[in-house]
């Protein structure tokens, strides 16, 4: 196995691996065992075909591709060891040549650990104020529940603040129906803020049947780019106005969420929201702690392929909670008119306090020897299989070193938190 070495900047470096075939052998052999598990080789038992009978049927190549990874993570670490480097995040993979029976060249892009100097824990100043809860929260999650278990009943007068309505509702600018500005049978609660401001007030008083015409103008830092700033015409149809009937908080109220008598279910409500809280309390303090940690450590040059990692974490996390909320990635583009590149752009500042954040974990690891225990790990993956029974693909990925990899860093990063609490926490 040969390979050079090319420095990039003080942070980062490339090497460009070459490894003969007679190295990646034996990585051959072991993906065509494992291919033979998997595939149909006719005329032989799962797992029992030989080397030249799997290249025979499936390929050379697709036992080449089937081994990658193996042959790049074990030659990529090798050389590490060998030239002394230490190295943070994943590489950057790029194979230059994979033919079989040829040298595999690949380039690994590399990120070297940055100097960093720790502030003193004695600097860091954080004080533990608990939240407490107010009887005006209980009281408006009371209202919620109640919100919750609201009747609707059609009324035939006019509506107030306290109904509900059913429009049909086009909007306009300067005579032009707006994209998507035509709705039917859209609700409207009087005595909520609606995401049209101002729509609300001109509903009041108007009954079943009646139409109205009116103008509004709409805020300059509107959500929709398209109406922002720019005042639109409303042509309004009532379809039905309902009123609103809340039930009263009382005993019957509260067994019909199962619980004995109101005080019962307030105390039930105090305790959840109780432990909510505790929940964030513990969050802003440990945000707190990095905030302070990072700002007052002193960091060497920040490689950036650790940066632009970091990013694309950022934009698949971001295109992850958008399809949770059933929107897709393209479409908040146009919205927000902006493209993935500029989304990346503006990822820059939080990506690098996330990667310094990673730092300075780490480095309160190996400073502190904070590792994490075998026991420690088996558990979290026996919590994630539990989480995901029965899914082969978690199964599988969970045998991957880099999945492993992120869950190890994942456990240690609590651990951290945990000492440095323990260490700050007034």
């Amino acid at each position: 196995m040969k390979h050079e070495k090319n420095i990039i900047s003080k942070s980062e470096i490339e090497l460009t691996i070459t490894i003969d075939p007679s190295e990646y052998q034996k990585d051959l052999e072991k993906s065509a065992e494992i291919l033979s598990q998997r595939a149909a080789i006719k005329g032989f038992r799962p797992g029992k075909a030989g080397y030249e009978t799997v290249k025979q049927q499936l390929g050379e190549v697709k036992i080449m591709q089937e081994s990658l990874e193996s042959i790049i993570q074990e030659s990529f670490y090798k050389i590490i060891q060998e030239e002394k480097l230490e190295t943070v995040g994943m590489p950057v993979i790029n194979v230059e040549k994979m033919v079989p029976g040829n040298e595999l060249v690949y380039k690994a892009k590399v990120a070297l650990l940055p100097k960093l100097k720790l502030v003193s824990l004695e600097k860091i100043k954080i004080e533990n104020k608990k939240t407490e809860i107010t009887e005006e929260e209980l009281n408006k999650v009371l209202n919620d529940l109640a919100k919750m278990q609201t009747k609707e009943v059609i009324k035939s007068g006019k509506s107030t603040i306290k109904d509900k309505m059913l429009i049909d509702m086009d909007m306009y600018i300067e005579n032009v129906l707006v994209e998507g500005g035509q709705t039917k049978n859209h609700h409207v609660y009087l005595n909520e803020e609606h995401y049209i401001p101002g729509l609300k007030d001109q509903l009041i008083g108007l009954g079943k049947d009646e139409t109205k015409e009116f103008t509004l103008r709409f805020p300059k830092n509107h959500y929709q780019k398209n109406l922002a700033d720019k005042d639109v015409d409303f042509k309004i149809k009532v379809n039905d106005v309902f009123e609103l009937q809340l039930p009263e908080i009382d005993n019957e109220f509260a067994k019909n969420l199962g619980q004995e008598n109101v005080e019962k279910l307030k105390e039930l409500l105090k305790e959840n929201l109780t432990k909510e809280a505790e929940i964030k309390d513990k969050q802003k303090i440990e945000a707190s702690i990095l905030e302070q940690m990072i700002d007052k450590s002193e960091f060497g040059e920040i490689p950036q392929i650790l940066i632009d990692s970091e990013k694309r974490k950022m934009f698949y996390e971001l295109k992850h909670d958008l399809e949770h909320h059933g929107i897709e990635m393209e479409q908040y583009l146009k919205d927000i008119k902006k493209t993935e590149e500029q989304i990346f752009k503006d990822f820059e500042e939080q990506a690098q306090k996330r990667v310094k954040a990673a730092l300075v974990s780490r480095q309160v690891a190996v400073d502190n020897n904070i590792k994490v225990e075998k026991e420690e790990l088996d558990k979290e993956l026996e919590m994630i299989r539990k989480a995901y029974q029965g899914n082969e693909q978690v199964e599988e990925n969970l045998k991957r070193p880099d999945v492993l990899e992120n869950i190890i860093g994942t456990i240690q990063n609590r651990k951290v938190l945990e000492y440095l609490k323990a260490e700050v926490v007034k």
